[in-house]
């Protein structure tokens, strides 16, 4: 059964994409740390990061790097923080999380967003996207 990324990755379920190319894809949390909380995740599913053949996973660190720049640039913060976790879909998955303080890295704080915001953050950050 495809996983939920899988599904948001063929357009089976909405989301709000950020980038995408023909290996990559990724999207606003939608249950974010912090505002600008993107996942990067390999079209291939795979479970487990470790998994990942070589290249897809220096792949996936290149796309992050280029999304997490964007984020940057376009949601005010200290510091991008990166996290692979994976508990909780299985599907190799990359936590961009723009950080003003380790509450924000915690997974236990979380901020609501409105579908305008979600809209409105996506947008600034595709626009920033090198």
């Amino acid at each position: 059964m495809a996983s939920l990324f899988t599904k948001i990755i063929k357009g089976e379920i909405p989301c709000y994409k950020i980038a995408e190319d023909d290996q990559f894809f990724a999207f606003l949390d939608i249950n974010p740390n912090a505002k600008g909380h993107t996942l990067c995740v390999p079209k291939k599913e795979v479970d487990r990061l470790l998994d990942l053949d070589e290249n897809t996973y220096l792949g996936l660190m290149a796309f992050s790097r280029k999304v997490g720049l964007a984020i940057e640039a376009a949601i005010p913060c200290q510091r991008i923080g990166m996290t692979v976790i994976g508990l909780e879909v299985p599907h190799v998955h990359v936590h961009l999380i723009p950080l003003n303080s380790m509450a924000n890295a915690t997974f236990q704080n979380k901020v609501s967003l409105t579908t305008k915001e979600f809209e409105e953050v996506a947008m600034s950050i595709r626009a920033k996207i090198q």
